[in-house]
């Protein structure tokens, strides 16, 4: 089936469909950037740049779209003025682009509709013609009488993806087809951290503000770990950071946060307590899927972002030193967030650019198995 991707970035979210049969043939992303990129990893779509409120650039969609024949229409709209992790304001005019996805849908009239966003897009207002109206109300009024509707909010950890990561979904399927599009049953067993990257070995960090010298009495074994670790993927790279964030992090058990050190407490650079939330300064836990990936996930001082890590040795004191100090690598954030590992990113891509853009996506392994779902109702449908 051919697949249209509006808001594709640089195509997370589609890193599995073409491995299921799905054919992505027209994308459309607003930045050059991420576009470029998109078109690098995925060579055969037509990836068309610019804005989707520009009415030149939304007639080359919908034209591209229906000489390619496009059955499905994916839809990715940015989040940032939804998301917890944002200002969540009603005016925001991201908001509204939800409408250009509307009308995509009324022009193309596609068999099946894809809208993935955060769960607050179910309960955000946006002002259409000066009226407030919920945006799965806009929806229904403007889609209700050609499309089967199905919405849900989901856990990605519910299937199969080692990350918690809550989702608004609303699945559409065109009132003449047979099959309805729903989402497949949650699985029985999560996948924790200890699953998806346990077996990789000790990685310390690179810590930017001492001497050669001192890193090697610091980390006596971070030349080695390093090379290991760059042999495993040249996406497992040690992250950098600074002294006293690591020497906190490094007296932090797995699963607790540098707050509750009575002695290795965060402090900032003039040596005063930093203040802050105890998801901050935090290590995650081996037992349990990972937290939320965000945009920001090379900080340590950032959500839920330092290493689980294990008791690495205890020093003269009696005091436990814990391993990798560290946020994830970029390529710990990959299996996180269930890409493929032959994923072809170019190798020059820049590594804070990708764990931006990891962090905006939705894990590609749930969205082939939400497809998936599609394909085998399909199958089934012919079988019978």
């Amino acid at each position: 089936m051919k697949v249209l991707s509006l808001f594709a970035n640089i195509g997370v979210a589609e890193a599995y469909l073409y491995d299921i049969g799905m054919n992505v043939v027209v994308a459309n992303e607003l930045i050059e950037r991420r576009a470029k990129l998109y078109s690098e990893i995925y060579p055969e779509t037509n990836m068309i740049c610019g804005d989707i409120t520009d009415p030149h650039i939304m007639s080359k969609i919908i034209e591209e779209s229906r000489i390619q024949g496009v059955e499905i229409v994916m839809a990715t709209p940015p989040c940032q003025g939804m998301s917890t992790a944002g200002q969540q304001e009603d005016d925001d005019e991201r908001n509204k682009l939800i409408c250009y996805v509307l009308e995509v849908v009324k022009k193309l009239h596609p068999r099946y509709v894809f809208i993935e966003n955060v769960p607050l897009f179910l309960s955000t207002y946006i002002d259409i013609d000066e009226e407030k109206i919920l945006i799965p109300e806009l929806i229904k009024r403007e889609l209700g009488n050609e499309y089967v509707i199905n919405t849900y909010v989901i856990d990605t950890k519910d299937y199969g993806v080692p990350q918690m990561r809550e989702r608004a979904m609303l699945l559409l399927s065109n009132i003449a087809e047979t099959i309805r599009w729903e989402l497949p049953s949650k699985e029985d067993k999560l996948v924790t951290m200890e699953d998806a990257i346990g077996s990789l070995p000790m990685l310390d960090p690179y810590v930017k503000d001492i001497s050669d010298e001192e890193r090697k009495i610091m980390f006596p074994h971070y030349e080695e770990r390093k090379e290991q670790a760059l042999k495993i993927s040249p996406w497992h790279n040690p992250p950098h950071h600074v002294k006293r964030q690591v020497v906190a992090m490094q007296h932090t058990p797995t699963g607790c946060s540098a707050f509750d050190n009575a002695v290795y407490f965060p402090v900032k650079e003039d040596g005063k307590p930093v203040k802050g939330y105890h998801n901050t300064y935090s290590r995650q836990k081996w037992n349990v899927p990972a937290y939320t990936v965000t945009m920001d996930n090379r900080k340590i001082s950032s959500q839920n972002n330092v290493h689980p890590g294990r008791i690495e040795y205890e020093n003269e004191d009696g005091e436990c030193i814990y391993s990798d100090a560290r946020t994830l690598t970029l390529y710990e954030l990959m299996i996180i967030m269930s890409l493929p590992h032959d994923w072809p990113v170019p190798i020059k891509t820049s590594e804070a650019f990708l764990r931006r853009i990891i962090g905006e996506g939705i894990p590609p392994l749930f969205v082939k198995k939400v497809f998936m779902k599609l394909i085998e109702g399909a199958n089934e449908d012919g079988k019978a």
